[in-house]
């Protein structure tokens, strides 16, 4: 196989209804989550499935996505959907695994019903967690910590597309 020609295929789907949300594994994968017992988060990889049109992959540059930062800034300085390979990371937390049904159950994630999912990985702590973190200033109001970003005013900090 060529270096520069790989292949990413869906291991499960996110899943959004009136039950809340939950990762629906391929039965296939269903021997991967195997040892998650005990671990409280996921790092839950997905494609941006909406935005997988050529036009979109174009996309390296944005029109300010945030209220405070510059008016012109690279995808990879976002979290934009639009970006050559639309896949996104989002920390999970986990409320609990049906691992006969491949199911595992989440308050929330930041996909649609359907959405891709690429891959997943335990949240690591010793790994993941930084203790001396800068960032720009245009973001450097925004919470410090996971848990305080659900009482966060996102809304008002998010340029949304008219």
């Amino acid at each position: 196989m060529d270096r520069n020609d790989f292949r990413i295929s869906p291991i499960g789907y996110v899943r959004a209804g009136e039950n809340g949300f939950h990762l629906e594994i391929d039965r296939e994968y269903l021997p991967g989550l195997k040892g998650l017992d005990g671990f409280s988060h996921l790092n839950v990889f997905w494609w941006c499935h909406k935005f997988n049109d050529g036009k979109f992959r174009k996309t390296v540059e944005c029109d300010k996505p945030y209220r405070k930062c510059p008016s012109k800034i690279g995808v990879f300085a976002t979290r934009s959907p639009l970006r050559p390979n639309p896949i996104a990371l989002s920390v999970a937390p986990i409320l609990k695994i049906d691992y006969a049904a491949g199911l595992i159950h989440i308050p929330y994630i930041d996909a649609e019903d359907g959405t891709p999912i690429v891959d997943l990985k335990p949240y690591h702590p010793s790994i993941e967690r930084i203790r001396n973190v800068t960032v720009p200033e245009w973001c450097s109001h925004w919470p410090k910590w996971y848990e305080d970003s659900a009482d966060f005013d996102w809304e008002s900090e998010i340029v949304h597309a008219r």
